[in-house]
């Protein structure tokens, strides 16, 4: 249940047609989110996936949280030679007040986000996925290429989750 994909496995390397397949996941993500929640009642978001694990409505939080952050991380990497970036408390975001309003909030966010992220993503080469960025926690540097797999990874990871409990709901 804490993995309903699978752990991410990161390759040594992507081919060009691996980093579109990864982009056009990341793409269709809240389409695919949105189809699946559209018939939730109101006590399936407050449903949590598996005992300690978040509810339906933190993971619809979470998501536009994590992916604005590596969003960011991109545009950082993009920008700037080998950036330190700034990492967060993925679990204490997920207490914030606002993770508690209405999770369609997020899904409009989440939809905005990937239309930038995608549109960015599709214009990069083969040189651009190949920058990195350093993470202050873990001191290791992140190249491009795996950072965009991971988040395809991630995305699927988080609807895994949500396909649990609409299966709860049924």
């Amino acid at each position: 249940l804490k993995y309903p994909i699978g752990k991410f496995a990161p390759q040594d390397s992507y081919s060009r047609q691996q980093l579109d397949q990864h982009i056009a996941r990341i793409a269709s993500l809240p389409s695919r989110i949105e189809a699946l929640v559209k018939d939730f009642a109101l006590q399936d978001y407050n449903t949590r996936y598996r005992e300690d694990g978040w509810t339906a409505r933190q993971v619809l939080h979470h998501l536009p949280d994590s992916h604005m952050n590596a969003y960011i991380r991109f545009k950082w990497a993009l920008t700037e030679d080998t950036p330190l970036i700034k990492a967060y408390d993925e679990k204490r975001w997920a207490e914030t007040p606002d993770a508690s309003l209405d999770p369609r909030l997020s899904l409009d966010l989440l939809k905005a986000l990937h239309v930038k992220w995608t549109a960015l993503l599709t214009q990069l080469t083969e040189a651009d996925f190949r920058r990195e960025y350093l993470h202050p926690e873990t001191k290791k540097l992140n190249r491009l290429d795996r950072v965009l797999a991971m988040y395809a990874w991630h995305g699927d990871h988080h609807l895994g989750h949500l396909k649990i409990v609409a299966g709860k709901s049924h």
